[in-house]
């Protein structure tokens, strides 16, 4: 006869292996497999039990608590998963709809094309002084542009591809520093890198977009759509 107390204890290990390994064979196995194979679990149990020492209601209330505790973890998941999708879906549309349009990251690259660039900045707050310098892949100073007073917030600033001399230089890709003050004293301000949205990818980490000479970035990284 099989002993009431080691078939107990093993009906509820076997039950802890089952649930603690829900997650990983989610893709294996169904909710209704996990609750077929719970309950021949429970009826080859109660077959065995001694008869001068019978489980108890609570035992069985308890493990067929567990069993509800399982099949509803399962349909979580099902229900978290699909919502997942659907919204990793829309926002694949939302992002494919900003192809062809400009926007601006965190970054201090900006591209000349044709004589033209457009820079960005992000002021935490109200400066009186702003300076934007310009270099080329070299390092060296090309122009120097100054914006004066700027109030918190984003804003973007455009470069006429002209150095400080007054001549145009070649286009290309360059670097610029933001330098701002407020009453003498400098404020940390962000530079904000322009580029136009090329292509739209969906990946593990979610929706990347290819952004002139950047790529992979992240929808929540775009700090304005111009």
């Amino acid at each position: 006869m099989v002993n009431a107390t080691q078939d107990t204890n093993s009906a509820a290990a076997l039950f802890a292996s089952l649930n603690a390994n829900a997650g990983s064979t989610a893709k294996a196995s169904t909710a209704a497999d996990t609750q077929d194979r719970f309950l021949k679990l429970l009826v080859t149990q109660m077959k065995n039990q001694d008869p001068l020492n019978p489980m108890d209601n609570a035992q069985v209330t308890s493990q067929m608590a567990q069993l509800s505790t399982v099949s509803g973890i399962d349909k979580l998941n099902a229900t978290l998963q699909a919502l997942s999708d659907s919204m990793s879906a829309n926002q694949s549309m939302q992002a494919a709809s900003m192809i062809g349009h400009g926007i601006l990251v965190s970054g201090n690259g900006i591209d000349l094309v044709n004589g033209h660039a457009i820079g960005g900045l992000d002021v935490p707050q109200n400066v009186d002084k702003v300076n934007i310098s310009i270099n080329d892949q070299a390092g060296t100073l090309v122009r120097t542009i100054h914006l004066g007073t700027q109030p918190v917030g984003m804003g973007h600033w455009q470069w006429d591809g002209r150095n400080d001399a007054g001549a145009t230089v070649v286009d290309g890709s360059y670097t610029f520093t933001v330098n701002a003050e407020q009453a003498g004293k400098n404020v940390g301000v962000t530079g904000l890198q322009f580029g136009v949205v090329s292509s739209v990818s969906q990946g593990k980490q979610g929706v990347m977009l290819s952004v002139g000479q950047l790529d992979g970035i992240a929808m929540s990284q775009v700090k304005q759509i111009l």
